[in-house]
């Protein structure tokens, strides 16, 4: 019983480092630039990368600046959406940058794969659009070459769970939760026109498509998150696919999130796991949903004191061309949790 019970402790620990080093490339968010490093020594130097993806760099090697920003980008827009949560998407500075957090099988890893596969496509796109990239014009012309973006994405961040088991679980939910993070961005393209013509008529009208801003996509995957559906691996036809654990709900839609393991509590702390607690952490003492101060200190009570907040006021533009203000000073109740 006892070597059953190690064997599959030490199977755990195998499925987390494997997925833990699928989510590692963000690590390249704490490097100031790639570009810096000569073309020659960039994608084996860089930290985080598995082989398979430093094949891609090598291919690529003039995108991964745009990686990196993308990289950049998914940490900033997980912890804005998650500021009022328990787990505010906190991250260290040594590899996996999430702790374990993002190597279980929860509604929290779900986001983060999905939210930094739509980070790569939205900032390789971005990149195109701009001119950096000259390879990536072919693909759609003037429009933002959202083809190009999400096709780098899938090449880049999909590549560890398509090398390995295809129908192990966790690979399903993350390479699910990728998609979904691209389709994020898919599905809310918008058309920008521009009027050509005399006296600003618009005798000839040019159109694009262009990205939504990635605040607008980060929202959409946070309701995403929040209505995640709970699923399972089972035998379906000849293979094995991820349905909903309860049969009474309806199955999931590519463009849902998918998770397998309940959530952590994220109370107290746990360093090795990347999880802070929430001790210290603002808490709104008149609210009663999860930012509130009986939800966020799981609890243990709270400290109030009063704090003297500085802010601008009375701003009046001046002809030209510039904005005074005035500085006015407000006493504030901030409450904190035990």
């Amino acid at each position: 019983m006892t070597s059953n019970c190690m064997l599959r402790s030490l199977l755990m620990i195998i499925l987390a480092l494997f997925s833990a080093n699928a989510s590692n490339w963000l690590y390249l968010a704490k490097l100031s630039s790639v570009g810096s490093i000569s073309e020659e020594e960039t994608c084996e130097r860089l930290k985080g990368l598995i082989q398979r993806q430093v094949q891609v760099c090598r291919r690529s090697v003039e995108v991964m600046d745009s990686v990196r920003r993308g990289a950049q980008l998914a940490l900033d827009e997980c912890q804005h959406q998650f500021r009022h949560r328990r787990w505010n998407c906190s991250t260290r500075d040594t590899l996996p940058v999430f702790g374990r957090v993002a190597t279980q099988g929860t509604r929290e890893a779900a986001f983060v794969y999905a939210i930094s596969a739509a980070s790569i496509a939205y900032a390789v796109t971005r990149a195109c659009s701009s001119g950096e990239l000259e390879k990536c014009f072919q693909w759609s012309g003037c429009s933002d070459n959202i083809a190009y973006g999400v096709a780098f994405s899938a090449s880049f961040v999909d590549v560890r769970e398509r090398s390995k088991r295809s129908s192990a679980g966790r690979a399903l939910m993350n390479l699910h939760n990728n998609e979904a993070g691209r389709k994020a961005i898919l599905r809310h393209m918008r058309v920008e026109c521009k009027c050509h013509g005399v006296s600003g008529s618009c005798e000839v009208r040019t159109c694009w498509r262009a990205t939504p801003s990635f605040r607008r996509v980060g929202g959409v995957l946070k309701e995403k998150f929040d209505g995640a559906t709970e699923v399972e691996l089972r035998a379906v036809g000849s293979g094995r696919a991820l349905v909903p654990r309860n049969p009474q709900f309806k199955p999931h839609t590519d463009e849902d999130l998918v998770y397998l393991d309940p959530s952590l509590d994220f109370c107290e702390r746990d360093a090795p796991s990347g999880v802070l607690g929430t001790a210290g952490r603002r808490c709104n003492r008149t609210s009663k949903a999860i930012d509130g101060c009986e939800l966020m200190c799981c609890g243990r009570g709270f400290r109030s004191q009063e704090a003297e907040l500085v802010e601008r006021c009375g701003c009046k533009f001046h002809w030209c061309c510039h904005v005074r203000c005035k500085q006015c000073r407000r006493t504030v109740e901030l409450h904190t949790c035990r």
